[in-house]
């Protein structure tokens, strides 16, 4: 056997590797996206649940399309009040909360079911 005969072989066995390796690297890049794409639920599902307060007031005034003075004023707070609320660096009362849920048609249960649990 030759030189260039064996340079040969090992050059399409590099070549045959080289092509095996990138096949391998696709198939696991397909099957990762099938494996995210079926989890698309339990995703959504992690979404809601680890919602804070504060998202969760602020996204049922928004699917009502009620701007945070309207829920204010008909709270009887501040707009700021409101706002603390939806960025979480305040709470609402229990009264409040309440009113924020009679006031979005929900129940008081249904506002707090979103709470991230620590």
């Amino acid at each position: 056997m030759m030189l260039s005969d064996i340079f040969l072989i090992i050059t399409l066995c590099v070549i045959v590797a080289l092509w095996g390796g990138f096949f391998y690297i696709v198939y696991l890049l397909i099957k990762a996206l099938k494996t995210y794409i079926r989890s698309k639920e339990v995703r959504q599902e992690k979404a809601l649940v680890k919602k804070t307060l504060g998202e969760t007031i602020k996204a049922y005034r928004m699917e009502r399309n009620m701007t945070q003075e309207f829920v204010a004023e008909s709270l009887g707070v501040s707009r700021q009040a409101v706002s603390k609320w939806e960025m979480g660096t305040s709470d609402p009362s229990t009264s409040n909360l309440l009113a924020l849920a009679k006031l979005y048609g929900v129940s008081a249960e249904e506002l707090l079911s979103c709470i991230e649990k620590e």
